[in-house]
């Protein structure tokens, strides 16, 4: 009956400490030495007391799994221990708005070959050229936006002017 009751109380504690310690290390430590506690009872109090020690073990693990996931969380040690804040940041800025940038023009920061970094106003965008390779310091037109890029392309030519030479 000790051997019983010691393999049921060390598999109850491991399982507490399973909370704490990561990894399921704990966890199936605790469920083995459950169960050797379950085996050793059939093995000793025939199959009437193995079955009384099983539902004693399952009772057992429910009531610490419950104290751990249902109760801990609400307590003062767990609010202690858990963070509150939150990050309010994002990993990427915010795409583009179609409407307000599409047939505006930018300078390239960078070289787009095709790809690289344009300016619009104060924020700098990531783009890609439909006209290949475009210096930086170029005006360009943006014609469209991506998922998370602008499609740009050289502006339009503007009337040139041929002059002939005259003799």
């Amino acid at each position: 009956m000790t051997a019983v009751l010691l393999f049921f109380a060390v598999g109850v504690l491991l399982l507490a400490l399973e909370v704490i310690v990561p990894g399921a290390i704990l966890g199936i430590a605790g469920g083995i030495s459950m169960f050797l506690g379950v085996l050793i009872a059939f093995d000793q109090f025939g199959a009437d007391g193995g079955l009384v020690a099983t539902g004693v073990a399952i009772a057992a693990v429910a009531i610490t799994l419950y104290l751990e996931f249902v109760l801990l969380p609400k307590s003062r040690l767990a609010r202690k221990f858990s963070m509150s804040a939150t990050v309010d940041a994002t990993s990427q800025p915010a795409i583009a708005d179609r409407a307000a940038v599409v047939g505006r023009r930018a300078i390239a920061v960078t070289a787009l070959a095709p790809s690289g970094y344009v300016e619009l106003g104060e924020r700098r965008y990531e783009a890609f050229s439909r006209s290949g390779l475009i210096a930086s310091g170029e005006a360009i037109d943006i014609v469209d936006v991506d998922n998370f890029r602008l499609i740009v392309s050289k502006p339009a030519a503007s009337t040139i002017e041929i002059k002939c030479p005259s003799g």
